[in-house]
């Protein structure tokens, strides 16, 4: 299972779902439904949410496969 750590991220850096909406191109209520595991993000929505959060796409997400 795969567990993507948006939220995590997000929170840390004190950003609200509309910051990072504006600065991703991403909707909110797509970040939304990721952070709350409703949908899983596309490669292109991961690929955009770390460039506009300034982290790598391997830091959004967390797998108990080690």
């Amino acid at each position: 299972m795969v567990i993507i750590k948006l939220w995590e991220i997000r929170t840390a850096k004190g950003l609200k779902l509309e910051a990072v909406a504006a600065v991703t191109g991403v909707s909110k209520s797509t970040l939304n439904n990721i952070e709350n595991g409703k949908t899983s993000p596309t490669l292109a929505n991961l690929e955009k949410v770390a460039k506009g959060l300034g982290c790598r796409i391997s830091d959004l997400y967390e797998s108990e496969y080690k």
